[in-house]
């Protein structure tokens, strides 16, 4: 699987070929998401993983890395360039909104 870090994903954020999917319950991603992030719950991804760009890089967050590595996979079962942030939002120390 492949994978990302935190301080990675910081250094990429405004880059328009990446996109940020978080796939936390809402109650979650209420208390804070990365900004523009997408919001997909990882129990909906399989019926809106359309929803994404196949051109582009996806970043997959939850928050300790584990259901964003099922969906890392998933997604690039589909044919998606999807990573997975390891440690998820524990270890995210970037902006939140």
């Amino acid at each position: 699987m492949k994978e990302i870090t935190t301080d990675e994903v910081v250094k990429i954020l405004d880059d328009p070929n990446i996109t940020i999917v978080d796939v936390r319950e809402s109650f979650e991603v209420n208390l804070g998401t990365i900004p523009g992030a997408k919001h997909i719950p990882l129990g909906e991804l399989p019926t809106r993983f359309q929803e994404l760009d196949k051109s582009k890089k996806h970043v997959i967050v939850c928050r300790s890395g584990n259901r964003s590595g099922v969906a890392t996979h998933f997604l690039n079962e589909q044919g998606y360039d999807a990573y997975n942030m390891i440690g998820g939002m524990i270890y995210w120390d970037g902006e939140i909104e």
